[in-house]
């Protein structure tokens, strides 16, 4: 109960700040946000690098159960084969996709 009450607080406090956040104008008059180009450089090399980091963390897990599976149980290896594949495809396409997003943001500016 008592975490449903800090949950709960903290919801009103949020809607409290909330609309004063989205009531600033403080766009220029050209329609163009104020980008300092180093530092989107940064932020995207970062974000590349962070999903770099857990594709790489999260391949060796993902390798490292199928071959304990096919230790244990070789005669699934076909079946645990595919299944790594097929997670390590889904792995890998989020690390490009964060790559292609920070790419298309350092193109925009």
């Amino acid at each position: 109960m008592k975490k449903a009450a800090v949950v709960l607080v903290a919801l009103v406090i949020v809607m409290m700040v909330v609309p004063a956040a989205f009531a600033q104008d403080n766009a220029p008059a050209g329609g163009k946000l104020p980008l300092n180009p180093t530092t989107l450089a940064l932020a995207a090399g970062f974000g590349v690098a962070i999903a770099a980091f857990g594709c790489g963390l999260g391949q060796g897990r993902i390798a490292a159960a199928a071959c304990e599976g096919i230790a244990r149980n070789p005669g699934a290896a076909d079946g645990v084969r595919g299944a790594m594949i097929l997670g390590l495809v889904f792995v890998e396409t989020l690390t490009l996709f964060t790559f292609a997003l920070g790419f298309l943001l350092y193109r925009l500016l």
